[in-house]
């Protein structure tokens, strides 16, 4: 699999974003999946393949904690290209065992009750949303993180068994603003407050002059340790 995937990178390393989502829809019929988190990359990522001829599912995840501006935007979102986005949400079941037993706002406590949350709130969810599928389109680039500085155009995520598409890897954020601004992309108003990576509510803040995109997320922790789960096949492949 990771064999194919060095491939298709090559195949396509001087390809466009939309050139390269055209070809991996026509290429996996039915059986390609974006996850839009409705931030500034993933609503360049949907604009895109709304103009493409063939579309692919679309979803995001709720994880009951979002802010209300993401809740908007993704009513506007589905509205604008009148597109299908489905919401994944969390077993109830599991979110009450996990409050009950730790608390609502575990995730200050440690490390460990933090990914405990994500695990419960994002990535079962996730793995729900997968299912059956052959690739995930993702927003990720380079420029995020620490923990994302080694990504290529398609890799094989070893966790979920499916191929992971990064249309945008290498894209800088100016360039992802300004597409954003060309194509008048509705995006959330919290980045424009400071908030260039925007997750759930109580684990977000703004960012201060000089530091990373992705400082403002679970900021009490280490930098080249703060994944959710989602991604953290690129994290592993870092540390090894």
């Amino acid at each position: 699999m990771k064999g194919k995937a060095r491939e298709f990178n090559e195949k396509f390393k001087n390809s466009t974003p939309e050139e390269v989502l055209g070809a991996i829809i026509n290429e996996f019929p039915d059986k390609v999946i974006f996850s839009t988190s409705l931030g500034a990359e993933d609503q360049v990522i949907t604009d895109m393949i709304s103009k493409n001829q063939k579309t692919c599912s679309i979803f995001t995840l709720d994880t009951g904690r979002m802010f209300q501006e993401t809740y908007d935007l993704l009513q506007i979102t589905r509205s604008r290209y009148e597109l299908e986005i489905n919401v994944f949400f969390p077993d109830s079941t599991r979110v009450e065992a996990m409050v009950n037993k730790h608390g609502i706002n575990l995730f200050y406590d440690s490390i460990e009750n933090r990914k405990r949350c994500c695990e419960v709130r994002k990535v079962i969810p996730l793995t729900r949303a997968l299912k059956g599928m052959q690739v995930w389109i993702s927003g990720l680039r380079r420029g995020q993180s620490a923990t994302r500085s080694e990504l290529s155009l398609m890799e094989w995520d070893e966790g979920f068994g499916i191929f992971k598409l990064q249309p945008l890897f290498d894209w800088s954020e100016e360039r992802v603003w300004n597409y954003i601004k060309n194509n008048k992309v509705p995006y959330n108003p919290l980045h424009d407050k400071g908030f260039p990576s925007i997750g759930c509510s109580p684990c977000t803040r703004a960012i201060f002059p000089g530091e990373e995109v992705r400082a403002g997320r679970w900021w009490w922790e280490i930098a080249d340790k703060k994944e959710c789960g989602i991604h953290q096949d690129n994290q592993d492949k870092k540390e090894v």
